[in-house]
């Protein structure tokens, strides 16, 4: 066969490289028999990716005959023709499969400089290869998916049983540096070593990890190492503190809305953390395994106020978080596990945390919680300085300061009128199995059909309608149909009651009263302030404050 460049062809050097007529050796890589044999091997893969996969199903579409030999330079001599060798992308595509026994002919030594060998290859068995194959996962660059992976698959169907078929290839990107592309010409490179050297090795790899997931190029950042230096000895030296303070810690089973919380956050990162190392999504490991973990301890050592912290969720939490982290960190990890904790052994053989199934209902409520505060929050500010604003105008001299101030807050636990029928059209027009709606015209129709819109002032209904039509269904598309029920899945008065001294305490406040919307004797305490819950009258997660001087 014979077959020319499509277009000139440059080598490293800098010469241009001219077509000569040689003998060559293919494989026939589109041979119909081996090619479904091949997808078939594919399509029983876990491959991380959709991209990988479009990327292997796309060349196995392309992909013909293909030269393998070359006649000089590195590689292994093909076995019937030993004047040619295996050119680099065909040879080595099933070199795994010499990881099971190395260790038996190198005599341990990796490098391969220990020439004394245990055992010989014709005194071996099957019985190692057999234990150890076929690979789960072989982790390797984008680029190589349409040859060298490729290869790897053909030839694994062509050589070997189904059973030691590859499992799993996990595909990446390369990586950049500080947002640039990595290049010694412009001095934008770093060695692992020097890496190592200047940041150290768990800083590194708490920067590799956070360089991100996908196939996309990973982003190795400076600030990223140096923030995880200082993370990493915040958090032994919090730890040390806590150590040394155990006596001021509360004992006893955790029994507050603080505890349940963060116990119920320590479980979901156990679960969703071992998901993402699974899925070899170390950046989002690194986020609910560290950053998200850490962020629901420090809010709940706010949360905890005079009552203090729980002491066994403490000790979990610092034992959960040092085994979360141990993929990424290992001697930061083994520094805690045996220097700080005093545990036995070593953090690597200590396995991964139990725990108990997620409570989504708790987490909702919580975050319902943390979000009803940042607007109260808002909104004080905005009356305070609305009433500085008012005075500076000839107001009576009364302002509204930051000091005893009584916080009236308003909740409507349930959807009512206009808004309860939108809720039912939209989750009568709801496909659950698709995640989809009707056609708004049929939405549309249906409203105008329901009680709302036989109301005299439809238009003016209409006009609200719509905008609260088109937020749930973004809200119901993106977190499902419990967006469209009347009411959360949690009291709210029950829950801001339970909390009303974090309440105060984040806030300023003098005095914290939850009332209903609902009730006429709780509007009146408003005074002249209830006219505001007419304007931004209170709904589901949605809840109006009120502040007022005592």
């Amino acid at each position: 066969m014979y077959s020319e460049p499509e277009k000139r062809v440059m080598s490293r050097s800098g010469d241009e490289c001219v077509v000569a007529l040689t003998d060559q050796w293919y494989l026939t890589y589109d041979d119909l028999e081996w090619k479904k044999l091949a997808e078939e091997c594919l399509s029983q893969m876990n491959l991380y990716s959709d991209e990988t996969k479009h990327g292997f199903e796309h060349t196995l579409g392309w992909l013909n005959r293909w030269a393998c030999s070359r006649s000089f330079g590195l590689g292994t001599r093909i076995p019937w023709d030993p004047e040619f060798l295996v050119e680099s992308l065909s040879d080595s595509t099933i070199y795994m499969a010499y990881y099971t026994v190395a260790h038996f002919l190198h005599n341990e030594d990796m490098y391969g400089n220990n020439k004394t060998h245990r055992i010989r290859p014709e005194e071996m068995t099957d019985d190692e290869f057999t234990y150890w194959y076929p690979f789960d996962l072989r982790v390797s660059g984008k680029d190589l998916i349409q040859n060298h992976l490729t290869f790897s698959i053909f030839n694994h169907t062509a050589i070997m049983a189904k059973h030691h078929w590859p499992r799993g290839f996990r595909c990446n990107g390369h990586i950049m540096l500080n947002s640039e592309k990595m290049s010694k010409s412009t001095g934008n490179f770093r060695t692992l070593r020097q890496s190592i050297d200047e940041f150290s090795a768990d800083a590194t790899r708490f920067s590799l990890a956070d360089a991100g997931d996908g196939v996309d190029d990973a982003n190795f950042v400076f600030e990223t190492a140096n923030s995880a230096i200082l993370r990493l000895t915040k958090e032994i030296a919090w730890i040390e503190e806590v150590l040394a303070a155990e006596a001021s810690l509360r004992t006893g089973p955790p029994s507050t809305y603080s505890d349940r919380v963060f116990e119920n956050e320590i479980n979901i990162a156990v679960l969703t953390t071992k998901k993402n190392y699974e899925k070899c999504m170390f950046r989002e490991a690194l986020k609910t395994g560290c950053y998200d973990l850490q962020a629901a301890r420090d809010e709940y050592r706010l949360s905890c106020g005079s009552g203090g912290m729980n002491r066994d969720l403490v000790w979990r939490f610092i034992d959960v978080q040092t085994r979360l982290i141990t993929p990424i960190c290992p001697h930061y990890a083994e520094h805690v596990w045996r220097e700080l904790l005093r545990k036995d052994g070593l953090v690597v053989n200590a396995g991964w945390p139990t725990a108990d199934s997620p409570d989504e209902t708790l987490k909702a409520a919580n975050k319902y919680l943390q979000d009803s505060i940042v607007l109260m929050r808002k909104l004080l500010q905005k009356q305070i300085m609305g009433s500085k604003k008012s005075n500076k105008k000839g107001a009576p001299a009364a302002t509204l300061t930051e000091e005893k101030i009584t916080g009236l807050i308003y909740v409507n636990e349930q959807f009512d009128g206009w808004k309860a029928e939108c809720l039912n059209i939209l989750k009568s027009k709801f496909d659950r199995n698709t995640g989809t709606f009707a056609p708004d015209g049929e939405i549309l129709e249906a409203l105008q059909k329901s009680s709302a819109g036989q109301d005299a002032n439809f238009k003016k209904v209409q006009k609200l309608c719509m905008p609260f039509l088109r937020f749930k269904k973004e809200e119901a598309i993106a977190i499902g149909v419990q967006a469209l029920n009347l009411k959360l899945p949690f009291g709210e008065i029950e829950v801001l009651q339970e909390n009303s001294d974090l309440i105060k305490r984040q806030i300023g406040l003098e005095l914290v009263e939850i009332l209903s919307a609902n009730d006429h004797d709780a509007r009146a305490k408003a005074g002249s302030f209830s006219s505001l819950l007419d304007q931004n009258p209170p709904s589901p997660g949605q809840p109006t404050a009120i502040f007022l001087l005592r």
